[in-house]
């Protein structure tokens, strides 16, 4: 029978862009079978070495997920949409009551706050709530410049924001709390003043560093909400598994390209963030916004979700996002909800946890450990710095460097001398290339043209080294004139 499996944006590069493939299949697994075998780069993304489907991917039947069905062996139907939904860095629920009494609102925030106080389901007792609310906000990003910029305006009493970056000109697309006179400056900084500018009822608490193991609990001890702008693995699971430990709901948005997620962690009243993805990625198999780009436009939707969905808790009214993961796809604006279940085998909030405290999450998001363990070349044997490249190439030694980026990205910037031959191309074309040649391989920073290494060693090419850096390095060690992006 015929069915469908949608592609999300993140794997797209490895069925030739396409975002939807039809199979004949009875069941998920003869679906995906039957996808690998057209497309067998997908099969490295979706399954382990010895057949297990990834932890970090989830596979849903409309909207039904099934690992609460039967698994691969779940029945399909004609016409049936299988959506693979891999981690991209219902029910009413409200929060617990103050015990203190609400404060009082100045005539200046009657004003203020007019449209508000005539909606039934906020009036003066639910603008009282707002302005008594905490609520912090993990990241001054994308993500929490929308979020912050709407709870400030709609008058939560205190923000806390944790950042200790600074503003870079390639945030300005996205990140709305700051401006081209900000480039430079601290996020909290800038934050602050944009934030106090819009309303200067608010109070703004500043926390000027990395969250982390040590600090985490602390931070957010004194919050009633927290809301996660991270755009890491690591941070992403320390805000899940502390919040979980305190009892506090977690607002979380995820962005990626064209696409976007928003839910509610709350494991007091449903899933927790670990129960939807039990472990993360391997490094550098899920790219970040850096190297695969995001509409600048996105982080404001998913933001306002995430802000949306924060007032909806301290009032207590609707229906929040808990038990349920909204994506949206903006090519298409196209909307899908999807229901989560906690996980009794969760290991933070299930029925017998094995987490108790945080942990070291850069290990466990493997980030400490090499992202290749079964190479055993050092790391360091297989780099060649920019400045050493420019001079082997001036000297006129037969080095054959490759680009392997988009073919939109080449024509941003571009090291002279490269081919260009994008990553997802590579394995179909590796016998354009000479084995016995010398081969350097580049892309933005990095980490693609250490994927293609690695695909070149499998395919029996010995002389290869990968560009330290990528061309941004290019751009601050050889040629000031390539532009960086």
């Amino acid at each position: 029978m015929s069915v469908s499996i949608l592609i999300p944006s993140a794997l797209q590069p490895f069925t030739q862009g396409k975002d939807e493939i039809p199979v004949e299949a009875a069941t998920v697994e003869e679906a995906l079978a039957a996808l690998t075998q057209s497309y067998p780069e997908m099969k490295l993304h979706l399954f382990t070495e010895d057949g297990r489907l990834r932890s970090f991917v989830n596979i849903y039947v409309g909207d039904r997920d099934i690992r609460h069905a039967q698994g691969l062996a779940t029945a399909l139907n004609p016409g049936d949409e299988v959506m693979i939904v891999p981690s991209i860095a219902g029910g009413t629920g409200t929060l617990e009551p103050k015990a203190e009494p609400s404060p009082n609102l100045s005539t200046e925030e009657l004003q203020r706050y007019s449209r508000h106080l005539i909606l039934p389901e906020v009036a003066l007792e639910g603008q009282k709530k707002l302005k008594a609310a905490r609520v912090l906000c993990v990241g001054a990003g994308g993500l929490g410049s929308p979020l912050a910029m709407y709870l400030a305006a709609a008058g939560v009493g205190t923000l806390g924001i944790v950042d200790f970056d600074v503003v870079d000109a390639t945030n300005l697309h996205r990140q709305i709390l700051h401006t081209t006179l900000d480039v430079g400056k601290s996020k909290l900084e800038s934050a602050r003043e944009t934030l106090t500018a819009l309303n200067p009822f608010v109070r703004i608490e500043e926390f000027p560093t990395a969250l982390t193991s040590k600090n985490a609990l602390e931070i957010i001890r004194d919050f009633d909400i927290v809301v996660d702008g991270t755009d890491n693995f690591p941070t992403r699971y320390l805000v899940n598994d502390a919040c979980v430990l305190l009892g506090k709901p977690n607002v979380y948005g995820a962005i990626f390209r064209f696409e976007g997620q928003a839910s509610v962690f709350w494991a007091r009243r449903g899933p927790c963030y670990r129960c939807l993805y039990p472990e993360p990625p391997p490094p550098g198999m899920v790219p970040s916004c850096a190297e695969g780009g995001v509409l600048g436009i996105l982080p404001g939707l998913v933001g306002v979700i995430q802000a949306t969905e924060t007032i909806k808790l301290i009032l207590g009214v609707g229906e929040p996002l808990i038990g349920r993961l909204l994506m949206v796809n903006t090519l298409k604006m196209q909307w899908r909800e999807l229901k989560l279940k906690p996980d009794p085998a969760c290991p933070v909030c299930g029925d017998t946890p094995s987490i108790r405290e945080l942990i070291d999450y850069e290990a466990f998001c493997g980030i400490n450990r090499p992202a290749h363990p079964t190479v055993t070349a050092d790391e360091e044997d297989l780099e060649i710095s920019c400045t050493e490249l420019k001079a082997r190439l001036d000297r006129g030694e037969p080095i054959v460097v490759i680009d392997v980026r988009e073919p939109y990205e080449a024509e941003i910037a571009k090291i002279p001398c490269a081919r260009l031959i994008p990553l997802a191309d590579l394995p179909d074309r590796c016998s354009e290339l000479d084995p016995d040649a010398e081969i350097v391989l580049h892309c933005r920073s990095g980490v693609r043209s250490l994927k293609a290494l690695r695909l070149l060693q499998s395919r029996g090419f010995r002389r290869l080294k990968n560009l330290r850096g990528g061309i941004l390095a290019w751009a601050d060690e050889v040629d000031p004139s390539v532009p960086k992006y």
